[in-house]
């Protein structure tokens, strides 16, 4: 089995350099490097290897793909990250994905985890563990208008995914993307 880096095993850019250092481990992060400030303060740290771009925390497809080229620039790696998306943050990820020439590792999914989808026609479908890039018109998916009321109406009586909930610490809550991190001294 090929491990192409350990992702976000530790806090804060010093503690991702020091095990970095120690173990000579590729690393890499789509918590603690999530936006241009923190991808400069990486770069003069050589803390992460491995930039996990993500159209979520990063704000977009532009602001992704002009990442990547800073990551390009400093020789650092790129991946695309998943954060539990639906079809239409899933097709941003794939379009993403296809145009950065610096992708060093495969993308992560969590899309296999779902029953059903909000886009036309369903999920999209996995082929030998990968899944095509959507084409047509846009991103190349299209919002199924029932699927999002019929879900809207479920969130209504359930509450969102608990994805990044720790049962054992109720009041806890993930901050996303992360604004707070270490002054580099």
């Amino acid at each position: 089995m090929r491990i192409d880096y350990l992702e976000d095993f530790t806090w804060g850019l010093d503690g991702m350099k020091k095990l970095r250092d120690l173990t000579g481990m590729h690393t890499g992060t789509n918590t603690v490097v999530v936006n241009f400030e923190q991808l400069a303060q990486n770069v003069h740290r050589e803390a992460v290897d491995v930039i996990l771009l993500d159209t979520t925390f990063w704000g977009g497809i532009r602001a992704c793909i002009k990442a990547a080229g800073v990551c390009e620039t400093f020789q650092l790696g790129v991946a695309v990250h998943s954060s539990g998306e639906l079809g239409i943050q899933l097709a941003t990820m794939l379009h993403l994905g296809a145009v950065i020439p610096n992708l060093c590792a495969a993308a992560d999914a969590h899309y296999h985890h779902l029953k059903d989808d909000i886009i036309k026609g369903g999920l999209l479908k996995y082929e030998n563990g990968k899944i095509k890039v959507p084409t047509g018109p846009g991103l190349g998916v299209e919002l199924d208008r029932d699927k999002l009321a019929e879900y809207s109406e479920l969130y209504k009586e359930i509450g969102g995914y608990p994805y990044d909930k720790d049962p054992q610490r109720p009041d806890w809550f993930a901050l996303v993307p992360n604004d707070r991190w270490a002054p580099v001294k």
